[in-house]
C-alpha cells in the first residue's frame, strides 16, 4: 500500500494535528522518500516507519513534539542531519537494520540533547572495534544503546518518558480484573459444589424413599400370601369350614374309618 492511502486510513477521520501517534509499517515510500506527512501533525509524539523501503529522512517535516522515531529495516545510510533540525525533542531513535557503517555518521545526532536511546542493531557499524565505548564517547547524552547502558545493565522493558504516562495505571488494572475473573471463578466451583451436594442429599432421600415403600411392598405381599394361603386351605378341605365341633368331630371320625361312641352305643341297645 503507498504511503498516502496509508496515511488516510490511519487518520481514520481525525485531523492531524489529533493525532499523537502514527504507524505506517510495511507500507511503500515514494523513490526512498517520505510522502504525504507534513507539519500539520503538530501534536505527533510516536512516528514509526519500519521497512518501507527508505532511503532517506530529507523529507521528514517539522515534529517538535516528536519523542520516539522507528526508522529500523529500512536503507539508510546518513543524512541524520534532518533529524536535529526537524525533531529537536527525540529522545529515542531506532535505526536498526540500515545501511549506517560509520561512527562519523551518527555525529548530527549530537545534537538532540535529549537524545537517551539509540539503536544500530544489524548495521554495519556494529562490528567495528570499540564501537560501544566509541558511540558512547561521540554521544555523552545516550544512557542506551541497542538496549544497554555503558556498564551494560538492561534498559527496561518500557520508559515511562517515551511511551506515555499510564502504563502502571493499566498494569494495576489489569492486575485487578484478573483478580476479579479469579473471584468468579472461585464463586462458580462454590456453587458448582453446592449443587452437587444438594444432589447428592436428592438422590440419597430418593434412595430411603424407595427402601421404606419396598418394605411396605414386602409387607403387603406377605399378608397377601398369607391369605391366599388361607383360602387354599379352606378349599382343600371343606370340611373345616363352618362345621359345629360336634360335626367336625364326627367329619373326622369317619374320615379316619371310625365310629362314633354315640353310634356303637345305639348298636348294642339294639
Amino acid at each position: 500500500m503507498e504511503m498516502k492511502k496509508r496515511l488516510t486510513l490511519e487518520l481514520r477521520n481525525k485531523k492531524p494535528g489529533e493525532v499523537k501517534e502514527l504507524v505506517l509499517d510495511n507500507c511503500r515510500s515514494d523513490d526512498g522518500k517520505i510522502v504525504g506527512l507534513s507539519s500539520d501533525f503538530e501534536n505527533l509524539e510516536f512516528l514509526s516507519m519500519i521497512n518501507i523501503n527508505l532511503l532517506s529522512v530529507s523529507n521528514l517535516p517539522k515534529l517538535n513534539k516528536l519523542r520516539k522515531l522507528e526508522l529500523s529495516d529500512n536503507r539508510i545510510s546518513g543524512g541524520l542531519e534532518v533529524l536535529a533540525e526537524r525533531t529537536p525533542n527525540l529522545t529515542h531513535l531506532n535505526l536498526s537494520g540500515n545501511k549506517i557503517k560509520d561512527i562519523n555518521t551518527l555525529e548530527p545526532l549530537k545534537k538532540l540533547p535529549n537524545l537517551h536511546s539509540l539503536d544500530l542493531f544489524n548495521c554495519e557499524v556494529t562490528m567495528l572495534i570499540n564501537y560501544r565505548e566509541s558511540v558512547f564517547t561521540l554521544l555523552p547524552q545516550l544512557t542506551y544503546l541497542d538496549g544497554f547502558d555503558a556498564d551494560d545493565q538492561e534498559a527496561p522493558d518500557s520508559d515511562p518518558e517515551a511511551d506515555g504516562d499510564g502504563l502502571e495505571d493499566e498494569y494495576e488494572n489489569g492486575e485487578g480484573e484478573e483478580e476479579d475473573d479469579d473471584d468468579e471463578e472461585d464463586d462458580l466451583d462454590e456453587e458448582v459444589i453446592d449443587d452437587e451436594e444438594d444432589e447428592d442429599d436428592d438422590l440419597e432421600g430418593e434412595e430411603e424413599e424407595d427402601g421404606v415403600d419396598d418394605e411396605e411392598e414386602d409387607e403387603e405381599e406377605d399378608g397377601e400370601d398369607d391369605e391366599e394361603d388361607e383360602a387354599d386351605d379352606g378349599e382343600s378341605n371343606p370340611n373345616k369350614r363352618d362345621l359345629p365341633r360336634g360335626e367336625k368331630r364326627k367329619r373326622n371320625l369317619e374320615d379316619e374309618g371310625e365310629e362314633d361312641p354315640e353310634d356303637e352305643e345305639d348298636d348294642e341297645d339294639d
